[in-house]
């Protein structure tokens, strides 16, 4: 069943916004966040500014644009597209479940509070988009699987860093960061189930 994968995410993330709503997440929040930001120092809150940073619309959106539009003028019109309604998507999807369960922001660590919702995380959300669509895009058309491979851990190892700096300024609780990563993953299966990111339509780097 093709669909099967998006339905566990989906089933999932709603048991994970139910016991969100009805607070039973709230124990395992306040003793991770309590746990990461005792190991806090300024080392850390540096490279999380970083992560942070790169997770935010000011890094993921001109990147985008860019690969977007390098696709384009290389005729690479499905991969173009499926970055643009991977980004479209994530944009729609973290404004409409934002204010569906408008849940407020946690105390924060280091810095200043966002004025938006907490749940889910914005930041987890597009960096599993966006770094999940490329990876999906590239890792295919990759001659040897050991580059492959290294360009997944990389993708995810990015998605983590995000999330975990997240929590670390204190800006999120764990839970959205979960449910970030949830959403995002949902709709990148939903649209490889769709033939979006198949290997056809990707970059050509294979030798001729």
């Amino acid at each position: 069943m093709r669909c099967a994968p998006a339905l566990i995410l989906v089933i999932t993330f709603l048991a994970l916004a139910g016991a969100m709503i009805s607070g039973t997440t709230l124990p395992f929040d306040m003793t991770a966040r309590g746990a990461i930001h005792s190991m806090s120092s300024n080392d850390l809150t540096t490279l999380a500014r970083i992560f942070s940073f790169v997770g935010s619309a000011f890094v993921w959106l001109p990147a985008a644009l860019m690969a977007t539009g390098s696709l384009w003028l290389l005729q690479r019109r499905k991969p173009a597209l499926a970055m643009v309604a991977t980004m479209l998507g994530a944009i729609l999807l973290d404004n409409g479940l934002k204010f569906l369960f408008h849940r407020a922001r946690p105390e924060v660590f280091f810095g200043v509070s966002p004025d938006t919702y907490s749940f889910p995380s914005g930041h987890a959300l597009f960096a599993t988009c966006f770094y999940g669509a490329f990876a999906a895009l590239l890792a295919p058309q990759l001659e040897n699987w050991l580059p492959r491979i290294a360009l997944w851990i990389t993708a995810v190892l990015m998605m983590l860093g995000i999330g975990w700096s997240r929590i670390y300024l204190g800006v999120h609780f764990p839970s959205d960061v979960l449910a970030g990563y949830l959403v995002g993953a949902t709709w990148l299966v939903a649209l490889t189930e769709s033939g979006a990111f198949q290997a056809s339509g990707g970059i050509t780097m294979r030798k001729s």
